[in-house]
């Protein structure tokens, strides 16, 4: 049987990797235009393009994050508030570009549910640690 520790290492490696997918090849080396017209339809056109790629990287450095394993319970809480933020006001003013249209809306559900399993149900923490410590205990 599989252990705690090697779901919840799985885990981090694919949420990283979503991330990493996200915003390197989609967003900041422009694989998927639909992403910068996203951009442009929520923020203006403007400076769509240099505003995805910020974005992008922003994307880069949570999947660095991430796997990095430090301040794992704040790295969740911003993921979790991230992909909830973005998606309600892509539900809202997007839903023509989205690729599953309003469909999105429960692959983030998803998302944020093997992020809040991943970080408060697969990972425990060692006694006395503090919130956000990093302080890994998984069995």
């Amino acid at each position: 049987m599989v252990s705690r520790r090697i779901f919840y290492f799985i885990f981090v490696f694919l949420i990283g990797l979503v991330w990493l997918v996200n915003g390197l090849f989609c967003k900041v080396l422009g694989w998927v235009p639909r992403h910068e017209q996203i951009v442009g339809e929520i923020l203006g056109e403007s400076y769509a393009g240099q505003i995805t790629v910020v974005i992008g990287l922003g994307e880069v450095f949570l999947a660095l994050w991430v796997w990095s394993g430090i301040y794992s319970r704040c790295s969740a809480v911003l993921q979790i508030t991230l992909v909830a933020t973005m998606n309600v006001l892509e539900f809202i003013l997007s839903p023509d570009l989205l690729l599953w249209g309003h469909y999105n809306a429960l692959h983030a559900t998803l998302f944020i549910a093997v992020v809040a399993v991943m970080e408060w149900g697969l990972k425990q923490r060692k006694k006395g640690a503090k919130f956000g410590s990093g302080a890994l205990d998984v069995e």
